[in-house]
């Protein structure tokens, strides 16, 4: 695994590894609550692509917007959303992040500018558009950060926010997570260009492809882009090779994949990689990790028995929130 470089601390490094071990934890928890009819409807697990957003949220500014697609939980803890809050939501309590009306697919916090996870493929690229379009034009020291799917390449609104972010200069990540699976479809059967970061050249932004399991590889990269769009260089387009240990959703059998195929990633495991890392470079022991992942445990049992007394809400608030009201 790559080096650390002298911007991150000891603190910093700890703190990445606390982050994808909470992720892989809160999904693990919820795949069970799910199978008990506790959460229902969809439920899109991010189980296997911790390093991605454990490495490049914690690049970002309290200021700075994320905005993601339905495989959203991961995002969210990683930017700070309160695991009570979260899982919450997954069950569809009142105390959830969106008052238990949207769900797995709707993770909402505007208090850490986490502005959402969108169940339309590719509904969220316009809205980051949006948001670093106020930004710049209000001249703030805004950095909005993007993740989609390969799935969302052939949708109209990614080439339409391509464009529009290029042209109007905007300071914006379009962050690509490539898992290798648009719900059971290969990427190389629905995308004709095997580098999918090189669909940025058709746009004139800068691009690269990266190690999405590798955490600092992200950590390293992300920080440099943020720091280049943050100072008005314009958007820049990333790619993230990595894989989702689980099926598209909850109700995914997986038959399209190739059992030798998961076994390889699972060799590449971002928690125990870096666990390795980290102690093999002094910087924390077993027991330390132990004591972290214990702690962890205990953090996603509290949401757990939180989400269970929340109460549902009540039927009132169907009509509630449906319309914006006036400004004061």
């Amino acid at each position: 695994m790559k080096q650390a470089t002298k911007s991150r601390d000891k603190a910093t490094l700890l703190g990445m590894y606390r982050s994808m071990v909470l992720i892989r934890t809160f999904e693990e928890r919820a795949a069970e609550q799910y199978m008990l009819g506790k959460i229902r409807g969809f439920l899109h697990l991010y189980i296997g692509q911790e390093a991605i957003a454990s490495g490049a949220i914690s690049s970002l500014q309290p200021q700075d917007y994320v905005v993601t697609h339905y495989r959203d939980h991961g995002h969210a803890l990683a930017r700070g959303v309160e695991p009570n809050a979260i899982m919450a939501e997954l069950f569809g309590k009142q105390s959830g992040s969106s008052g238990g009306k949207g769900g797995s697919m709707h993770i909402f916090d505007s208090s850490k500018n986490f502005a959402g996870g969108y169940a339309i493929v590719g509904g969220q690229l316009p809205i980051a558009v949006g948001l670093s379009l106020a930004a710049s034009f209000k001249s703030e020291d805004r950095v909005v950060l993007c993740f989609l799917g390969d799935g969302a390449l052939n949708e109209g609104e990614f080439h339409e926010a391509m464009n529009l972010a290029a042209l109007w200069h905007l300071p914006i990540i379009f962050f690509c997570e490539n898992n290798l699976f648009g719900m059971g479809s290969p990427v190389h059967e629905t995308v004709a260009t095997p580098e999918i970061y090189r669909i940025a050249d058709a746009y004139n932004m800068p691009s690269q492809r990266i190690d999405g399991m590798n955490i600092l590889e992200v950590n390293d990269v992300v920080q440099g882009v943020v720091k280049r769009v943050r100072s008005g260089e314009g958007p820049f387009f990333l790619e993230a090779m990595t894989y989702r240990f689980r099926g598209h959703s909850m109700a995914d059998p997986v038959l399209y994949r190739e059992k030798t195929e998961e076994e390889q990633w699972k060799d590449k495991d971002p928690i125990p990689t870096y666990r390795r890392w980290l102690i093999s470079n002094g910087l924390a022991s077993e027991e330390d990790l132990d004591v972290v992942n214990q702690t962890i445990e205990q953090v996603v049992e509290d949401a757990v028995q939180f989400a269970e007394k929340s109460p549902i809400p009540d039927p009132g608030v169907l009509y509630k929130d449906i319309y914006a009201g006036p400004r004061e």
